[in-house]
């Protein structure tokens, strides 16, 4: 069975929209390559509607240097709108043809390596209160955001965390990696 993963950058108060504006100068070299370490076990990544309209944009005509770039244009993209239509226009991607839980089920039983939920906060919501996550790694840079979409919200259902990676960077990153726990 393929893992399912989802990674999050989060400023101290938990605000995980936008990270470009308050996460550029705790970015460091160990953060790159712990996200390097994730992406290499990648090979299928989760988009949901606005994540794919604005990665397409921005990522189709990266410079092919970035090593984010050559690792997101190739690679195998699904996408969860009820929006979208037809082909969609940035290599490899295209839409799912069933609803987001049961398309992700017949994912993971498929041979391959890890999948990724990226550039979706609510598409790793859903994975995770129904149980489809297998790990879910929260960097949180040292940085109150102040404004900005968080992660969990108030009408969330209890969910019990185990922890199973913890580590720090050098300019005070934390990455956590949580899984569900299977009591």
């Amino acid at each position: 069975m393929r893992r399912l993963t989802a990674g999050l950058f989060s400023s101290v108060d938990g605000v995980v929209e936008s990270p470009h504006l308050w996460q550029f100068d705790s970015f460091d070299a160990e953060l790159g390559a712990g996200m390097g370490k994730m992406i290499d076990r990648v090979d299928a990544v989760l988009l949901g509607r606005r994540g794919y309209e604005e990665w397409a944009g921005f990522w189709a005509a990266a410079d092919t240097g970035d090593p984010f770039g050559r690792f997101i244009n190739p690679v195998r993209k699904y996408v969860a709108s009820r929006t979208l239509e037809g082909d969609l226009r940035w290599t490899n991607a295209s839409l799912m043809d069933a609803p987001l839980e049961d398309f992700v089920r017949s994912l993971k039983r498929t041979d391959g390596g890890d999948i990724a939920v990226c550039a979706s906060i609510s598409l790793v919501r859903q994975l995770l209160f129904a149980g489809l996550l297998d790990s879910l790694t929260v960097m949180t840079h040292p940085v109150v955001a102040g404004a900005g979409r968080h992660f969990f919200e108030p009408s969330d259902p209890v969910t019990r965390l185990e922890l199973q990676d913890l580590g720090t960077t050098s300019k005070g990153n934390v990455l956590a990696t949580y899984g569900r726990r299977s009591d």
